[in-house]
């Protein structure tokens, strides 16, 4: 097994070109934080087959701070169903806009400290908001990224937070950015949490999994 090469494992997994789930594909898409922050919200416990067409649909409701703070939650509930606690959902995004509006002249604010809040934001959405919505570094660490950095034996951490704080220590700024797509797409693809393509993984070489 070769030491873990950080650089080495990001070059693979860019040449590997994995298919991106299209929720993954949209949010790449977004250049505004707030659609990066409602979606998000959206994908929390939900599996981005469910919710890349509920994000359609609620696209269809409006696309900014004061359209979903005049939106009716119940309309919004039924637009985003079946995603998971797809109620308490539409009361945040609904209560979160009203006060972007209010309090925030409609703009949202680019600090993680000032994102988490906001009722049903932590530091996974807060962390995706900055990076993708404002494309300033930050790490979005979710279940893949925790898995995937453990597993690989980058990091040695018991929960995203933990792993989080762990590679803002140890990870490139440059990557901070990126790395969430490609370690999502890998794990979605690849490295899955039962069961994972280890015959057909791009940065086998580097696991300690399979020492």
């Amino acid at each position: 097994m070769n030491e873990i090469d950080i650089d080495k494992i990001v070059e693979l997994l860019k040449k590997a070109k994995q298919q991106k789930s299209e929720f993954v594909g949209l949010m790449d898409s977004f250049n505004d934080p707030y659609l990066v922050l409602i979606a998000c919200i959206l994908s929390l416990r939900t599996n981005d087959k469910t919710t890349y067409p509920a994000t359609l649909r609620m696209l269809k409701l409006g696309k900014t701070p004061k359209d979903f703070a005049n939106c009716d939650v119940k309309k919004l509930e039924e637009a985003i169903y079946p995603v998971g606690f797809y109620a308490n959902k539409a009361k945040q995004i609904v209560e979160l806009s009203k006060i972007l509006v209010e309090k925030y002249n409609s703009q949202v604010p680019k600090s993680i400290e000032e994102l988490c809040k906001f009722n049903g934001v932590g530091r996974k959405t807060a962390n995706l908001t900055i990076s993708r919505g404002f494309n300033e570094p930050a790490i979005c660490v979710d279940v893949h990224v925790h898995r995937i950095f453990n597993r690989i034996g980058y990091v040695k951490t018991k929960n995203p937070e933990e792993t989080e704080f762990a590679l803002r220590e140890k990870l490139p700024i440059k990557y901070w950015i990126d790395i969430n797509t490609l370690i999502v797409t890998h794990g979605q693809n690849i490295c899955k949490p039962i069961k994972p393509k280890c015959e057909e993984c791009p940065i086998k070489d580097y696991c300690k999994k399979l020492i």
